[in-house]
Formats: structure tokens, C-alpha cells, sequence
């Protein structure tokens, strides 16, 4: 079973999405029909409506904020929830993603609760009910972000244009082909700068500077590193890198992502890849975490996740499943994982590992020697999931593969986050930055705000580790529903995609691109104190509510903007029905904002909360 893995379920929804949601409730209709799910609209109910082939159901509440009505959209909500800020860290100033992002992975959420929901209702929990807003599922995408920027010790200040654009990847050649570089091993970094004729200093510098990528957004590099770049063409790029071992990546468009053999495959499967032996309609065989009559809020509550993972992707789907009540035990090598000590700190752990991680319990293996690999046979024999993100080959070297585990266990739920998924993707290292830019994700969103590149923020990541935990409950309802455990594979390249459902279906199938209506705007203004997102299908409405002529030129709109802060226009628009928000462009300000309460917890660091409340 590679696809529509859930047919005999119906989602009932809303016939038209509500303010500020119709890109959540489009990409939800996506991943519900990518996944075989129905879909029906309902007149008159607001709420999306879960129903599962035995009768039972259960109902998910979407909204933009958590305990609040202001009005907000997608791009709003980036500026108000830091998004925007540490996509501008560097790329100066703050400013959009420019794709449906934070609706994308509401959608994402709001299936995986609906679906944990369902499952824990065939488990014999009580009929569920999940609400999830926007505001939640942005504090989890930053959440990492956060914790280093409010760590309670050395916390990082890092404002939008913390580093000069022209010193961060993505790079250009001297040809004007923007590429990306990766490696994740100092050698042939080294290497690679060596034979461009970059003095050891400099290649040092830029090798710490480009550390920094994943962890803060920030890549700050020695000019002389991007000088030597722009002196060589593409061509002999390639060649140096291949000859150093480093990984080079052209930064693609999403129509020639659409050009590829795997691309329609990949749009109609949907993120994940689900492998399952024949249903036998025979009662699961449960682990003893697994208890049936049960009355928990949480939906998970009784299942056992065994997780070896590192970086992002992993743990944060592993992060999400203890969200939901899974006992997680996590395995890591003997000493812990190094980006345990990774300042800033909170106490004696990294607060950004902290923030993926602190939900889980470790158990220190060796999984290089037959001991540890016995230690994690017999974990797995207890559990309903194994969850890894291993480069390719490496659990079939260990015999830690699917094959060996489920022979043992056939119930069990076998997961791998990856980065180019089974059958997609180049020879390239599956990481977020060589994803972003095979994928056209990196191209998208440099068009968007008219530079070159994508993001430094962990775009793919984030959204991949959400979409292999969804991957994962998701499989657990099909064990549920029909007897057999089974396999899901998800990936990098899976996330973009799912990113860019929209985009690809209209390149794959010939639809006309959607065109913005003409009073329509969508911009970021500077303001006495302070910079203004407003969003607003209809302009006319805008300049009333600011009480200015409808002749107004947008050079006009922007000098009266000048006279007030963004604080004062963002609740006047708002009191007026428009989406508008300040941009926080310091992190610690989120906990200020009421509109996000609670989506937050004042700990040793701020912590962002489960995106879901279970009723």
C-alpha cells in the first residue's frame, strides 16, 4: 500500500474557510485527499469534522489565535509571531517567506490531531474534540528560536540584519548562478577553500560561521569566501567541490522541480510514503503500553515511541508524538548527544535542544556494537513505533532496518524521516539548505521578496519533522483500523512539496497561475515606531479606515503611516476588521503579546506549548 492510505474516512468541512484560513483549509483538503481521506462541505458548521468507516468521529476548531477573534492572515501572523524576524536575519530587513507556510503546517497539525483523535477514540477514549490555532502552530516553528533568544544564560540577540546578506549563502558563481554549498565534516570544507585559494584563517572563520546555519539563521562568513566564488563559474565550482567532497546544489525553480520524472508522483502521494502488509482485520497485537477503555486528554497516552534521531527533523517529530501522550524513549550515544553543550544553555542542556527534547526519556546505546544493537531489540519489542533519521543504508548496515525489526514485531510501526524519501531526490547529503534549493523552495522565496535564495530558517525541517510525526499517527489509525503494522518513509523533498502543493499542481496540470485582485494590499510599512504588516483584499476599506481620501497614492498611504506606531495602527485597522500586525523583530516580545499567551510557558526559558488542546 503506497497511497490513500485512509480510504472510508470523511472530512466534513466548512464550505468556505474562515477569514485569514482559506490556505490552511485548501492545503488541508490536499493532504485529506492525498491520504485517500474524503472530503465533504457542510453549510453551516464552522468546525472540520473527522469521520471514521465504523461511525464514530470526532471534530477539529481552526483558528488564527488560540483565545482570541483579531482578525489576521498567513502574512500577518509571520510578522506577529517572528517569522518574519528570523527569515530577515539574513535577509534584511524582516520580511515574509513569501509562501503559504504557517498555513501549510496548521493543516498539517490540525490532521494529525484530528487523526490522534480518531485513533484514540477506536482505542476506547472518549469522543474527541481538538482545537488548534495558527498563532500555535507559528510558536512551534520558532520554537527553537525562542529558546535561544530568552536562554537564562547568554541569550542570543539577534535582530533582523544580524549579518550582511552578501556574506551568507546561497552563493554566486562568476557565470550569475546562484548555488548552495554543503558539507557537515570540517575536511573537506577545508579542502574545497584550499584549492579556491582561501588562506586557512579564512576558511576557519567561514567554517564556524557556517556552522551556524541550522541553529540560528545566521551564516556569517568572510568576504574573501564569496569573493573566491565569484571569480569561478559554475562549472569549475562543480568540479573543486566534487574533487573535495563538498556537495554543490544549482538553486532550481519550482518549474523545473515540476520537469522532473518523480515530481506528479510525489504531488499525488502526498509527504509520505506508507508501506503495509495485508490487512487481516484481526485485533492489533498491542504492546502492553497499549490499554483500551482508558480515559486520557491526550490521545497517545499508552503508546511506546523508541526514537534515534539528530538535528531537527527527528526530534521534532518525536517532540510532537510525546505532545500528543507517547512515551518517547530517546537513544542516544554514550556521553549524550554533542549538541546537548551547544550554547546558549539552561542549566547544563542546550535550550534549543531542550526545546525538541525535553519530553522524552534517554538511554545512552552504542548502536555501532551487537550489545547495543540487542539493547535496541529489545526496546522495540515493547514499542508501537521506531523512529529514525539515519543517512541512507545506514540502518541495514546496523540490521536495524524494518525488515529486522518487524520480523520480530510485526506490529510495529516502523517511521524514517529522510531527506529525499525512497525513490526522489539527487546525490546530494538530505539536509534542509540542499533541499530548499533542489526542490525550488529556495527560488520561491527568493522571488518573493525579489533577492536571491531561501531562508536560513529551518523552513523544511520544521515542516519535515511535522510531517513525519502526522506521518506517523496516521499510520497508527491504519493499525488500528486494519490489523497490520507497517512502514512510512517521509523526507525533505516530501515537506517542499507538500509547501508547494499549489504552485506544482497548477505547473503539473496547466492551470492558469491565480492572479491577486487589484485592490488588494499586502505590504510592510515603516511607521513612527515600529514596522506595520497590513494585509487587505480590499484597499477602499483600508484607506477608510485610516481616513484618507480614496485618491491616495501608495506614497501618500506610506508618509501617513509615519505618524503613528505600528502598535496604534495595528489596533485601529484591527478594530476596523483589517489583518494587520506589528513585525516583532525581537523575539523576546512574543511573550508580551496576548494574543499568544497561550500558546506559551514562562520557564527557565519560553517554552511554546502543545499546538493542541484536547477535549
Amino acid at each position: 500500500m503506497t497511497a490513500r492510505l485512509l480510504e472510508g474516512c470523511v472530512l466534513c468541512a466548512p464550505a468556505t474557510a474562515a477569514p485569514g484560513l482559506a490556505e490552511a483549509h485548501q492545503s488541508l483538503r490536499y493532504q485529506a485527499w492525498a491520504l485517500g481521506i474524503g472530503w465533504q462541505e457542510a453549510a453551516t458548521d464552522p468546525d472540520y469534522v473527522l469521520r471514521l468507516p465504523q461511525g464514530g468521529q470526532v471534530q477539529c476548531e481552526l483558528t488564527l489565535w488560540p483565545d482570541h477573534k483579531a482578525p489576521g492572515s498567513e502574512f500577518t501572523l509571520q510578522a506577529a509571531t517572528g517569522l518574519m524576524s528570523i527569515h530577515g536575519r539574513a535577509r534584511h530587513p524582516a520580511q515574509a517567506l513569501g509562501l503559504p507556510y504557517l498555513s501549510c503546517l496548521t493543516a498539517a497539525l490540525a490532521l494529525q490531531g484530528l487523526l490522534a483523535a480518531a485513533l484514540d477514540q477506536l482505542r476506547g477514549g472518549q469522543p474527541g474534540r481538538v482545537s488548534l490555532s495558527m498563532a500555535a502552530a507559528a510558536m512551534l516553528a520558532v520554537g527553537q528560536y525562542l529558546a535561544g533568544a530568552t536562554a537564562p544564560e547568554a541569550p542570543e540577540q539577534l535582530l533582523p540584519g544580524a549579518c550582511p546578506t552578501a556574506l551568507q549563502p546561497p552563493f554566486c558563481s562568476a557565470d550569475g548562478i546562484w548555488f548552495e554549498l554543503e558539507t557537515l565534516e570540517a575536511g573537506p570544507w577545508r579542502a574545497f577553500w584550499q584549492a579556491l585559494g582561501v588562506t586557512a584563517a579564512d576558511a576557519g572563520k567561514g567554517w564556524n560561521g557556517f556552522l551556524q546555519r541550522y541553529a540560528k539563521a545566521i551564516a556569517p562568513l568572510p568576504a574573501a569566501l564569496p569573493a573566491a566564488l565569484a571569480q569561478r563559474t559554475f562549472d569549475e565550482i562543480v568540479t573543486l567541490a566534487a574533487e573535495s567532497g563538498l556537495a554543490v546544489c544549482r538553486l532550481r525553480s519550482l518549474e523545473d522541480r515540476a520537469r522532473d520524472a518523480d515530481a506528479r508522483a510525489l504531488w499525488q502521494q502526498g509527504p509520505w510514503h506508507f508501506t503495509f502488509a495485508a490487512p487481516t482485520q484481526a485485533p492489533v497485537a498491542r504492546s502492553g503500553g497499549l490499554e483500551v477503555g482508558r480515559i486520557s486528554r491526550l490521545p497517545l497516552a499508552g503508546l511506546q515511541l523508541v526514537e534515534s534521531c539528530r538535528r531537527i527533523q527527528g526530534p521534532l517529530a518525536g517532540h510532537l508524538l510525546a505532545c500528543l501522550g507517547a512515551e518517547v524513549t530517546r537513544i542516544e550515544p554514550p556521553g549524550g548527544d554533542p549538541l546537548r553543550a551547544m550554547p546558549p544553555l539552561s542549566g547544563e542542556v542546550s535550550a534549543r535542544f531542550d526545546a525538541l527534547n525535553r519530553l522524552k526519556r534517554v538511554t545512552e546505546i552504542d548502536i555501532r556494537t551487537a550489545e547495543g544493537r540487542q539493547q535496541v531489540y529489545q526496546l522495540t519489542r515493547l514499542a508501537d513505533v521506531f523512529l529514525h533519521n539515519w543517512a541512507p543504508g545506514k540502518a541495514e548496515a546496523l540490521r536495524l532496518d524494518a525488515a529486522t525489526l518487524r520480523a520480530d514485531h510485526p506490529a510495529l510501526i516502523y517511521a524514517y524521516a529522510g531527506g529525499w524519501g525512497p525513490q526522489h531526490g539527487p546525490d546530494l547529503p538530505g539536509t534542509d539548505f540542499m533541499a530548499q534549493a533542489w526542490s525550488g523552495v529556495a527560488e520561491a522565496i527568493g522571488r518573493a521578496a525579489g533577492v536571491a535564495g531561501g531562508s536560513l530558517f529551518t523552513v523544511l525541517d520544521v515542516l519535515g519533522g511535522v510531517v513525519a510525526a502526522q506521518g506517523v499517527v496516521a499510520a497508527l489509525l491504519q493499525r488500528q483500523l486494519a490489523g497490520a503494522g507497517g512502514q512510512v518513509e517521509t523526507s525533505l523533498l516530501g515537506a517542499a512539496s507538500l509547501l508547494c502543493a499549489d504552485s506544482l499542481s497548477r505547473l503539473l496540470t496547466g492551470m492558469p497561475a491565480v492572479t491577486p485582485a487589484a485592490n488588494a494590499l499586502q505590504a510592510v510599512f515603516s511607521t513612527r515606531q515600529g514596522r506595520l504588516a497590513i494585509d487587505c483584499p480590499d484597499r477602499p476599506h483600508l484607506l477608510r479606515a485610516l481616513q484618507l481620501p480614496a485618491d491616495t497614492t501608495p506614497t501618500q498611504l506610506a508618509d501617513h503611516l509615519l505618524g503613528q506606531s505600528a502598535e496604534v495602527w495595528q489596533a485601529q485597522l484591527q478594530a476596523a476588521g483589517i489583518a494587520a500586525s506589528r513585525v516583532v523583530e525581537d523575539l523576546c516580545d512574543l511573550p508580551h503579546d496576548p494574543r499568544l499567551h497561550a500558546c506559551l510557558t514562562l520557564a527557565a526559558y519560553v517554552e511554546a506549548n502543545s499546538p493542541w488542546r484536547f477535549q
